[in-house]
């Protein structure tokens, strides 16, 4: 029932599969895609990961792709959950998360239930804050991503940051 992984990677249908096993798979592929990858060139890289991962979701999310100081991915991690319209980000908790990593950059990423990825003042002022929170520690944010419907919208390519 599900989804299984055989000894070359792939990805077999069994039994009776379920929506959310699709999705499941998908988001294992493209993260496994996406540390093949080493390290990220440019925030595009990671877009289709947390297009994946957090594209569905009926709440949101907060997450960050953690990366050295050659943005070589050490960790993806979900910072904060919220409710249909929002999801509480302290900077105290996420310079923590980045201390605790040993990050020296990162990519933030959220979702918009609504499926509009048009970043809200909301998302620019917790990115403005968040910026200059890890700025105090030496970590660079490189990018804030507003996933939806479609092409996830980057913060960084708008000039909002």
């Amino acid at each position: 029932m599900g989804l299984i992984r055989d000894r070359q990677g792939n990805y077999k249908l069994t039994g009776s599969t379920t929506e959310n096993d699709v999705l499941a798979a998908a988001e294992g592929i493209l993260q496994a895609k996406l540390q093949r990858l080493g390290s990220i060139g440019n925030p595009s890289d990671a877009s289709d990961f947390l297009r994946m991962r957090l594209g569905a979701l009926l709440h949101e999310e907060f997450h960050a792709v953690w990366l050295d100081n050659r943005h070589r991915i050490l960790s993806t991690e979900k910072l904060a959950s919220g409710t249909i319209d929002g999801a509480s980000i302290h900077p105290r908790e996420v310079v923590r998360a980045a201390l605790n990593i040993n990050a020296a950059a990162v990519i933030f990423s959220h979702n918009h239930p609504s499926g509009v990825t048009e970043p809200s003042a909301a998302d620019r002022e917790i990115t403005r804050q968040l910026k200059d929170a890890l700025q105090m520690i030496g970590v660079r944010v490189l990018d804030h991503l507003v996933v939806g419907a479609g092409s996830p919208v980057s913060l960084a390519a708008r000039g909002l940051m």
